[in-house]
């Protein structure tokens, strides 16, 4: 029997029409959405959509909500650009720097942070690329380089193995680190191959899988992430807070009870960050922090991530915990302290 061809992912407002996932009301909104940023649904998360509108479609599925910029929203909200010594490369930690390797994706999350940047072009060039490994063979601090984008998973093997070579030829990298959405949205990427390239890299190296729901871990994704730790790869997981998603005790405990089942050390829960046309997807700090406060006692420590803010404007990531975060004068002020010890404003809006 022939096999059937893989179904194509959904990259068309008329192609979410055709499933059931938009209203044909919804259309001229969502024309305007796609022109600022991409659509792509894979078929493993269209199969995850239950319902429209539910934990998974919430991600994926464009919304007319997205043509609303807040104030307090930024192109660059982490400052990526802030930190970048050549092209492709943000060094803003002494001993890590992260290295966009692709500005591909493979699904293209609504909350995306760096939603002005991806989708625009593929892998870094060659000529970029060599600056940028030569910036972190030439900058001994650097122990520690984080594969990102869009997704490294995108890449295909053959690339991929041979940006990790590369790299494994610098002597003061002893940790490589790939933040990937792939072993869950799109399963099939995962072969006993790449496991093993994976595993066999020295130095190291660890992956993060970013999923925000446990609706997202479905048979092929438990399946792929298995391969992974079966293979050796140490896997950690970092998920972002979002409103209507998993803003909810219940998600949350679902979501790292999962994680903690399938042998993947829930990492980071991050505040969504304020990224353009973003804002339905915030909690408030305050929500969050009584979130997390209801996850103690009833999760393990082991299966509690550390929930954390990148600073807008390229200051860090930190905890938000009394140490780093007092209240402000104003309704949603917030004083936070970085991890040089610097204080910034954040405007943390209430409504």
């Amino acid at each position: 029997m022939t096999a059937l061809p893989p179904k194509p992912a959904l990259t068309h407002p008329d192609a979410l029409l055709h499933e059931g996932l938009v209203q044909k009301t919804d259309l001229p909104a969502l024309a305007r959405v796609a022109e600022s940023f991409r659509i792509r649904i894979t078929p493993a998360m269209r199969a995850a959509i239950a319902r429209p509108g539910d934990a998974v479609a919430a991600q994926f599925v464009p919304t007319a909500a997205e043509l609303h910029t807040r104030p307090e929203e930024l192109l660059d909200p982490i400052g990526d650009s802030t930190h970048a010594p050549v092209p492709g490369l943000t060094h803003r930690y002494p001993d890590r720097a992260i290295l966009h390797i692709t500005k591909t994706c493979d699904v293209y999350c609504r909350f995306c942070f760096r939603r002005e940047t991806v989708g625009e072009t593929g892998p870094l060039p060659e000529a970029d690329l060599a600056k940028a490994l030569d910036y972190i063979a030439t900058t001994p601090a650097l122990r520690e380089i984080i594969l990102t984008g869009g997704d490294p998973l995108t890449l295909s093997p053959r690339r991929l193995e041979a940006v990790l070579v590369r790299l494994s030829a610098i002597p003061h990298i002893t940790t490589i680190r790939l933040h990937t959405r792939v072993p869950v949205v799109a399963p099939e990427r995962i072969t006993s191959d790449l496991a093993q390239l994976l595993h066999a890299q020295r130095p190291a190296v660890w992956i993060v899988v970013h999923t925000n729901h446990a609706q997202e871990l479905t048979a092929p994704a438990r399946t792929a992430l298995a391969r992974l730790v079966d293979a050796g790869v140490p896997l950690l997981s970092q998920s972002v807070l979002l409103r209507g998603v998993n803003d909810t005790r219940e998600a949350l405990l679902n979501l790292f009870r999962a994680l903690q089942d399938l042998r993947v050390k829930p990492y980071y829960l991050h505040h969504c960050d304020l990224a353009p046309g973003t804002s339905h997807f915030r909690t408030t700090i305050a929500e969050g922090r009584a979130l997390i406060a209801s996850l103690r006692g009833h999760l393990s420590g082991a299966a509690l991530p550390s929930y954390v803010l990148d600073i807008p404007g390229g200051f860090g990531k930190v905890p938000i915990t009394a140490d780093h975060f007092t209240p402000g004068a104003e309704p949603g002020l917030w004083h936070v302290t970085d991890w040089q010890g610097r204080t910034h404003d954040y405007v943390d809006p209430t409504h």
